[in-house]
């Protein structure tokens, strides 16, 4: 055999390594990517896989059947497997069915969340702010809020159980995924609500089960789709909270009243499933009629009286007292407190029934009237002061009034008022009564008599206009002096440039209190209630009839003579 053919037979030390490093470089090309193998032997819980490089590798068992996979595979199985490196330094390659399934699920699950399409997965563990989901090797995190359509306590039976999620957002990069089992549900319950809706019409009854309580009602499960049944349709009567009537479980008998077939909203009702007590209500309670009824709500406007189950009236709180105005209904009325109550208004289109508390109570004016007529006296405390009179408390709760006109005879009202105290007790006399304007007229002064009307009348002592009158001085003032006309009941005023003919002795402070002195009436009007007194008129009277009695102008005698003799005469009488 010559040289060249055992050249080509037996390949030199060079080519031997070349083709090495081919061969090599041929098995390093499939680094990292997903090859595949045949399980050559299990050995305890690991399986031996040939994947064709002149190597083999191994891979545990729970690879192939964690989270609930598929079983355990058989010698001779052909499996898929990732290639991380071709040769470890115990001469066998790394390999790993994890990393195959992920991969395989990265391409799966990109394709999905790019059509919108939901994948299958299992929730296998809990993590800070939710779950995550093994999505056949590849793991998602499920955000707690996106579990169910309402937050459930308990997530146990749901680990480990195979069910579709919606990929809300998924980054290959960073390797992170999130899915959602909300969407799903929420999808499934719309066509499962647009199926159920479709079967059910307006007016129908059905019967459902209380789902949930709420403070203005209670949704009702009609076997899928929940109804809301609004507090104000579960009685006719009030109810102020669903729980009085309902009870979580229960079931109920409703009829549908509204359908939104757009938003699958469902109203139900209870009350419209019995006799609408409104009917024929005019009839029932007649104008004026009185009944007997429970307080059921009160509030600041007035009370609520339950006449029958499913009628109520609404006393205003104008109604409710003859003399407690300003005061809240509380103050009058209680709940469940029973009461009788007149009709006063019905209307049954708006179904609303005005009643009246205080009609049914005597009228406090009235009875007033009755036990204290006009002229009668009475004693009540002085329950305020104002500008234009007192208000006197008086039996029955009502108040009477004195006006200021009404407090003194001789004095201004702005001056008598001054004498009275806020809770003082004071007589009166009953000067007028008004039911319908709810208004008592009281007078003081006329406790006594009228000094005008009991003024003398006649030849003796006679007060008229000219009258010659003898005062006591009350007080003395820098105007004037206050002066009451002795044996009468007659106040007067003398003005200071009244005191005296001379304007030198026309000062107050020659008189004192209690001093008496003549005076002569300048006026005196018993109808107009007015009276002046005048000592400067008096002086210039008896002037002149002393110069007409004692001299004249040609007599020769001086002025002083003859008011000297004048005077002297005066004193002699």
């Amino acid at each position: 055999m010559s040289s060249a053919n055992n050249a080509g037979m037996n390949p030199s030390r060079d080519d031997f390594a070349a083709l090495l490093a081919e061969s090599y470089g041929e098995s390093e090309a499939f680094e990292g990517s997903v090859v595949k193998g045949r399980v050559v032997a299990i050995e305890k819980d690991v399986a031996v896989i040939d994947i064709g490089l002149k190597t083999e590798g191994r891979v545990p068992l729970k690879e192939f059947t964690g989270h609930g996979r598929d079983p355990a595979p058989a010698v001779g199985d052909e499996v898929e497997v990732y290639l991380e490196r071709v040769e470890n330094a115990l001469g066998e390659a790394v390999i790993s069915r994890e990393k195959a399934r992920r991969e395989e699920s990265w391409v799966k699950l990109e394709k999905a969340f790019e059509a919108g399409e939901k994948v299958d997965g299992v929730i296998f563990n809990q993590v800070k702010g939710g779950f995550t989901v093994d999505l056949d090797g590849a793991v998602a995190f499920l955000p707690r809020s996106q579990v169910d359509i309402r937050p459930i306590r308990d997530v146990t039976p749901l680990l480990g159980v195979p069910q579709p999620f919606q990929i809300l957002k998924m980054d290959r990069r960073r390797g992170n995924i999130v899915v959602s089992r909300r969407t799903v549900l929420e999808e499934s319950r719309a066509e499962q609500r647009h199926e159920i809706v479709a079967n059910l019409e307006e007016g129908l009854v059905i019967d459902g089960v209380v789902k949930n309580i709420t403070d203005y009602g209670a949704f009702v499960d009609l076997g899928g789709i929940d109804g809301l049944l609004h507090v104000t349709d579960i009685a006719w009567r009030r109810v102020n909270h669903p729980s009085e009537v309902l009870n979580i479980g229960q079931t109920v008998k409703v009829k549908i009243i509204k359908i939104n077939h757009e938003t699958h909203r469902i109203s139900l009702g209870m009350k419209q499933l019995q006799d609408d007590p409104w009917q024929g209500i005019e009839a029932k309670y007649p104008i004026n009629a009185r009944f007997h009824g429970r307080v059921t709500n009160i509030t600041d406007y007035g009370a609520f009286v339950e006449l029958e189950p499913g009628i109520e009236g609404l006393i205003h709180v104008s109604e409710m007292s003859w003399t407690k105005k300003n005061v809240h209904p509380g103050k009058i009325v209680s709940t469940s407190q029973e009461v009788d109550v007149q009709v006063l208004e019905v209307d049954s289109v708006k179904r609303r029934i005005s009643l009246g508390l205080k009609q049914t109570l005597q009228n406090p004016w009235e009875a007033f009237a009755e036990k204290h007529p006009v002229g009668s006296d009475v004693e009540g405390e002085v329950k305020n002061k104002t500008e234009f009179g007192l208000f006197i408390g008086l039996d029955g709760d009502v108040d009477g009034m004195v006006h200021l006109s009404d407090l003194d005879w001789n004095r201004p009202g702005e001056q008598a008022i001054e004498d009275y105290k806020k809770g003082e007790v004071v007589h009166a006399r009953v000067l007028d009564v008004d039911v319908e304007k709810e208004r008592i007229s009281l007078g003081i002064k006329q406790l006594g008599g009228d000094p005008f009307a009991s003024a003398p009348v006649g030849e003796e002592g006679e007060v008229k206009k000219g009258a010659v009158v003898t005062c006591e001085i009350l007080e003395v003032k820098d105007g004037g002096l206050e002066v009451k006309i002795i044996s009468t009941d007659l106040q007067a005023f003398i003005k200071r440039n009244e005191l005296a003919r001379d304007r030198a002795d026309q000062r107050p402070e020659r008189f004192a209190v209690g001093e008496k002195v003549d005076a002569r009436v300048t006026l005196f009007d018993r109808k107009a209630r007015k009276i002046s007194v005048s000592i400067k008129a008096l002086e210039v009277a008896e002037e002149k009839e002393a110069i007409a009695q004692y001299g004249s102008a040609d007599s020769g005698a001086s002025l002083g003579d003859i008011l000297g003799a004048a005077l002297k005469a005066r004193e002699t009488k």
